[in-house]
């Protein structure tokens, strides 16, 4: 998408939260740009938003959310006013991944992707080999990565399990649903890729 058309609300991905926050304030001016920047955003964050969103605006203005982390109760909250945002009000999100926001939310606004292209997450393990010492080898090897790339690791496992040519099964299909549930619930990484894995090793027996 053509970055020239973008006036209205709209999803920016990038590596750089707060050089595209400044780059958004640089690009609207002279219009007012309101900026929420957090390293978590919360309900109490959400409700700000809100009550800004409905103080009347004679000319377009941008609130802006940036943040590495979104919590899923404050982007629940937001789905209508993302939807059917009120007169002259447009909103803009930026993250460091879409596996920060819900599905919900990706779908309702444009996404504009600015992350440097890298490759996928290495995975050194087998899905469909998997032995306990390979498993607890790994879950080792990531029980310190931060929660905002948690989600992305697990949908590295998934690609995984499709690269494999896994027909995933149902307690293995709930099992990745769960995992990306309970991360956005601050469970502990470890415990959820020890959850997840275990079914890829029961399956072999």
């Amino acid at each position: 998408m053509n970055d020239q058309a973008l006036s209205s609300s709209h999803i920016i991905i990038t590596d750089q939260v707060e050089e595209e926050l400044a780059a958004v304030r640089q690009k609207f001016y002279p219009s007012r740009v309101v900026t929420f920047f957090k390293d978590d955003f919360l309900i109490d964050d959400a409700k700000e938003v809100i009550r800004e969103a409905y103080i009347a605006e004679a000319k377009i203005k941008y609130i802006v959310l940036a943040a590495k982390l979104f919590n899923e109760a404050s982007q629940n909250s937001l789905l209508k006013l993302l939807e059917e945002p009120p007169r002259n009000i447009a909103f803009i999100l930026i993250t460091e991944s879409k596996s920060a926001l819900l599905p919900t939310v990706r779908s309702r606004m444009p996404i504009i992707s600015r992350k440097n292209k890298k490759e996928s997450l290495p995975l050194e393990l087998s899905l469909k080999k998997l032995e306990l010492a390979s498993l607890f080898a790994f879950v080792k090897t990531h029980e310190r990565t931060p929660k905002h790339e948690a989600k992305e690791l697990i949908e590295s496992l998934y690609a995984k399990a499709l690269e494999e040519k896994i027909l995933l099964n149902a307690a293995q299909l709930e099992s990745f649903e769960t995992a990306y549930r309970l991360i956005g619930l601050n469970a502990r990484l470890n415990s959820i890729l020890c959850m997840l894995l275990m079914k890829f090793i029961q399956n072999h027996k």
